[in-house]
């Protein structure tokens, strides 16, 4: 199976860094992967523009990034940032991006 979606719940900013070298690199190997931000994790958004963090930057470039929590963001606070960033909010499944989307599409579930 070649099709990952990356479910990143964790608040740890260096956790999140760990996501986005492993996206960038499955995609640097012909992997089609899709990176969904959840919990916690929508938080990281905002320090991660601010910072120019290169990462960050590339993953954004490349279109790795599916989607946002909407519900996750409004809990956090960040929504109306988030909502600037040009990455889609999701709210599909109660305010939450669905996982099952993802199984349907073929896609091997991830979460960290």
């Amino acid at each position: 199976m070649n099709k990952f979606a990356i479910f990143a719940f964790n608040g740890n900013l260096m956790c999140f860094i760990h996501v986005l070298l492993n996206a960038l690199d499955m995609d640097a190997n012909g992997k089609d992967v899709k990176i969904i931000m959840e919990g916690e994790a929508v938080k990281h958004i905002k320090e991660l523009e601010e910072s120019n963090n290169p990462l960050y930057k590339e993953a954004k470039e490349k279109r790795l990034f599916d989607s946002i929590c909407k519900g996750c963001s409004v809990k956090m606070g960040v929504l109306e940032f988030n909502q600037t960033t040009g990455i889609p909010l999701n709210g599909e499944m109660s305010g939450h991006p669905a996982m099952n989307r993802y199984i349907d599409e073929g896609y091997q579930i991830i979460t960290l």
